[in-house]
């Protein structure tokens, strides 16, 4: 399996997690809420074809929608062979990272700890899609990046992802000061 690591580098989040972590609360649901929220919103990012930055996906390539249309079956296409109305109505529909099995979306997952959370694709493409880069024979075929995961290349967390986080954190936070939290 392939992988990469991305880690955060968020003063603020850092700064609140460094807080919950003095309490001596167990941070393990806390991580795993936080994780969970990151795969879900992560997960909406594949039925809305934008990024984490607000920056709509860009199209596939045409080989692309050749191969697809390829594997429309004879339903989608006409007797000379072309795309029909019914294809092309399945082609226009067909989003960036979406491929026949949706798998990408899907294959993500949590693994949380006391001290830390990772989110994770078990799909062998991911990083190229998250990345971008040089793929296929001879890597002739260059893949554009669509990030989807919610940290920007730096270690800093996309500010809308930031305020998701903060919010769990500080909700958290209230929890264990009011006594609601047990450890």
């Amino acid at each position: 399996m392939n992988t990469f690591t991305i880690e955060v580098q968020d003063t603020e989040v850092r700064a609140l997690l460094k807080r919950l972590h003095a309490t001596s609360v167990n941070m393990q649901p806390i991580y795993q809420d936080i994780g969970e929220g990151i795969m879900e919103r992560t997960k909406q990012r594949f039925s809305t074809g934008i990024g984490p930055d607000g920056i709509k996906w860009l199209p596939n390539a045409q080989a692309t929608y050749a191969i697809l249309a390829n594997r429309l079956g004879k339903s989608s296409l006409g007797k000379d062979g072309r795309v029909n109305k019914k294809g092309a109505s399945k082609l226009a529909n067909k989003k960036p990272l979406i491929g026949e099995t949706g798998n990408l979306a899907r294959q993500f997952h949590v693994l949380s700890t006391n001290h830390s959370v990772t989110i994770g694709n078990s799909m062998i493409y991911a990083a190229i899609q998250q990345f971008g880069g040089q793929a296929g024979r001879n890597k002739k075929v260059t893949i554009p990046a669509r990030p989807f995961l919610p940290v920007m290349i730096n270690g800093q967390l996309y500010p809308q992802e930031q305020q998701s986080i903060l919010n769990t954190l500080n909700a958290h936070l209230d929890d264990v000061i009011n006594g609601r939290f047990g450890n």
